[in-house]
């Protein structure tokens, strides 16, 4: 079988919900990251043999396979398809690994697998919303209903069990949400996320050009104080907006191409893509499943979780790394090293190629070998991924 190489990572920088790129479809967002990996890697515009795409919303402006119609809105020959993924948070982490299935098992070689969401113009929930809206129905079937009666699978309710399941208390996420800012802003600071973000022209309010290249949501003067003044999304609980994801506007891509393609195509070597794993949980806890989805995949790769130089846990909420990391045994020292999304924001379908990209860009940095990544996921699925850093195909 084929080894899966990470060739090209990349992404824009996120916005807050009603930001600076609230203005710009998510096609169009989608289409510049895609681009700017022609760019980099040099790869022939009709040598892509596929664009897998997540995102969650898939209705309105982020319907009609929205992989496809990136691939269509960017550089790459028409000939190029394109499908589209949903696993709900995980989506962009998932194409990944259907890119990585394609091209260790040959049937593909060169596969540019990414996410973008626009939640400014396209909110979460909507889709489901407009079911109940509009007389189409809900999505909890009859045997749904009977396997959890009377439960709504709530990510917010998830989040606060969480916490109680793991004894995480509220000042240990308020001082994570304080941490998760106040690396996003040092690694902005001291430009680590330059070389992975791209550019994007907007237009600003007064008419005026300008290009976006710093994560919107990191709050730069942020305190203790100001967390800690926050009320609670659940009465009685410990998660408040401070210590939960930001709404996003976002996208990012990564290209996979196996040996044969590398060497033909001269493609630059990134990283390998070692191991993967994608796991059931619990759909009321619904934000435990990165738990198992580490186990399972260091357990396929032979490896613990000492053997890992980084990890990048979605912090969709603070009580998911914290929990992950007390189950596993982490080193809170190398998780999110340069910030979450409690800071840097979650746009949901983009989120796990983001994460990707700056694994893959940090352990550049560090000299690091092993990166590994796990995302929770509604519905109580998740993906998890170990990468190894290498700069040339393995003989």
């Amino acid at each position: 079988m084929a080894n899966a190489y990470i060739t090209g990572a990349v992404r824009t920088a996120t916005g807050r919900k009603n930001g600076r790129l609230s203005k710009i479809h998510p096609i169009d967002l989608g289409a510049i990251v895609v681009d700017e990996l022609v760019d980099r890697t040099g790869i022939p515009v009709d040598k892509v043999d596929d664009v897998i795409f997540g995102v969650v919303m898939q209705i309105g402006a982020q319907a009609s396979n929205l992989g496809r119609n990136v691939s269509m809105s960017s550089k790459l020959a028409l000939e190029v398809p394109g499908t589209t993924v949903d696993r709900q948070c995980g989506s962009s982490l998932q194409a990944i690994q259907f890119g990585a299935q394609a091209v260790m098992s040959g049937t593909q070689d060169v596969v540019i697998c990414g996410g973008v969401e626009a939640m400014s113009t396209v909110e979460i929930g909507s889709n489901v919303r407009d079911g109940l809206e509009k007389g189409r129905g809900k999505p909890k079937g009859e045997r749904l209903e009977a396997q959890y009666p009377g439960i709504q699978f709530s990510q917010f309710d998830g989040a606060e069990l969480l916490a109680e399941k793991y004894a995480i208390t509220r000042d240990e996420l308020d001082a994570f949400g304080l941490l998760s800012h106040q690396r996003a802003a040092a690694a902005t600071n001291n430009g680590y996320f330059k070389d992975e973000i791209v550019p994007v022209p907007i237009k600003l309010e007064d008419g005026s050009e300008d290009l976006h290249v710093v994560d919107e949501g990191i709050r730069f003067e942020a305190t203790l104080e100001g967390l800690q003044g926050l009320n609670p999304l659940r009465e009685g609980g410990v998660i408040t907006a401070g210590t939960a994801s930001q709404i996003s506007d976002g996208s990012a891509a990564i290209m996979v191409a196996n040996e044969e393609a590398v060497q033909k195509f001269k493609l630059p070597v990134r990283a390998k893509i070692h191991s993967l794993a994608v796991v059931g949980s619990d759909p009321v806890i619904m934000l435990e499943g990165p738990i198992p989805a580490t186990r399972k995949v260091l357990e396929k790769a032979g490896l613990s979780i000492e053997d890992m130089d980084l990890y990048e846990v979605n912090e969709a909420f603070g009580s998911v790394p914290l929990a992950w990391a007390k189950a596993v045994g982490a080193d809170p020292e190398k998780l999110n090293v340069n910030g979450g999304a409690q800071a840097l924001g979650h746009p949901l379908g983009g989120t796990g190629a983001k994460l990707m990209t700056t694994l893959v860009h940090e352990l550049e940095r560090r000299n690091g070998r092993y990166g590994l990544i796990a995302i929770c996921e509604g519905g109580g699925t998740a993906n998890a991924m170990i990468i190894e850093r290498m700069d040339t195909v393995e003989s």
